[in-house]
């Protein structure tokens, strides 16, 4: 009588294996090189185009200076002077709004290419069984198709930011003049961009794995991105608590230089705020008719410049935790279809 025992547990299969994402982040960069190859070569046409378009306009502007022109007070000799200088400041102004604007619709770009390419076309075509059947996991293959764009996207963000913080910084406003919180300037600096862009990574995936279309997923993304977008900027104002000024009517007081203008109006003697267009009447009628509703006082709410880091810092907390959420929610996702 013999008994069966088991064999020996071989040495290389009860040995610890290292689990890493270096092979699933290597197979989706190289299935994507292309697109990502693309980008990258547009982003640094973009840096390469601030750049150079600085450069000449600090020459254009020199230029301008000696010649002894003037925009105010042209005369006959200086006219193609003048011209020449007015088209290459309008020039730098196009190229910052469209700077401006690739940055905010950068996360849309980023979420959909993770939407739809990356995500929900693995799904649609059933290619994902074939890296599932290769010893990773669901969750190893959500992780790998995460950190490489993260990372990428970061990257790419993050220059495109700093270059459009030294471009609009070397602007000298002798032409076109422009405040920090105007929407394509205040997203376009500081680290609000980097976070929107992760934000639109998030949504991509979440959209990818709760669609699998890639089309879509892709649509989806941008409308959520956008009306994200849309949400956040009419809240930036309330983001940080804000400056108060109280001054007597007709005191010549003015909001301080470079802030960011709110509401304004006038103040009762019981504290309680009456809208700017209460009083109507001629000019010389308006301190009586305020007097009929209690007030001598005019307020200012404003943001001062020194409120731009505030502002940018609670703006990117608040983006990267709707980004943590829905990296949250897309493994939860993926756990209770795929298990």
């Amino acid at each position: 009588m013999s008994t069966l025992t088991p064999p020996k547990p071989d040495a290389a299969t009860t040995a610890p294996t290292r689990v890493t994402l270096r092979g699933p982040v290597r197979v989706l960069l190289r299935v994507h090189r292309r697109p990502l190859r693309t980008g990258g070569a547009a982003a640094a046409l973009v840096i390469l185009w601030m750049v150079g378009l600085s450069l000449w306009s600090d020459r254009s502007s020199a230029d301008f200076a000696a010649s002894g022109c003037s925009v105010e007070h042209t005369v006959p000799r200086c006219g193609s002077t003048v011209r020449d200088f007015l088209d290459v400041q309008m020039l730098l102004n196009d190229t910052q709004n469209q700077a401006g604007l690739l940055l905010m619709v950068l996360p849309a770009l980023v979420g959909a290419f993770m939407a739809g390419p990356v995500i929900a076309r693995e799904l649609e075509s059933g290619t994902f069984r074939l890296s599932w059947s290769q010893s990773v996991s669901p969750a190893r293959w959500l992780a790998a198709r995460l950190l490489a764009p993260a990372v990428l996207t970061v990257a790419v963000t993050s220059a495109l930011a700093a270059v459009f913080a030294w471009f609009w910084s070397r602007d000298d406003d002798s032409f076109y003049e422009r405040a920090w919180y105007e929407e394509f300037v205040y997203g376009s600096l500081g680290t609000v961009p980097v976070a929107h862009a992760l934000l639109g990574l998030a949504i991509g995936t979440l959209a990818g794995l709760l669609v699998r279309r890639t089309v879509a997923a892709m649509a989806a993304t941008v409308v959520a991105s956008g009306l994200l977008l849309v949400a956040i900027g009419a809240l930036r104002f309330s983001l940080w608590p804000i400056r108060t000024d109280v001054v007597a009517i007709r005191s010549g007081y003015g909001v301080p230089t470079d802030s960011w203008s709110g509401a304004q109006g006038y103040v009762t003697s019981t504290g309680e705020r009456l809208p700017a267009e209460v009083c109507r009447e001629p000019a010389g009628d308006i301190l009586e008719c305020l007097a009929t509703h209690g007030s001598s006082e005019r307020y200012y709410d404003y943001h001062p410049a020194s409120h731009f880091w505030p502002l940018q810092l609670v703006e990117t907390g608040i983006l990267l935790a709707l980004a943590s959420l829905a990296v949250f929610a897309a493994f939860r996702v993926l756990r209770r279809l795929h298990g």
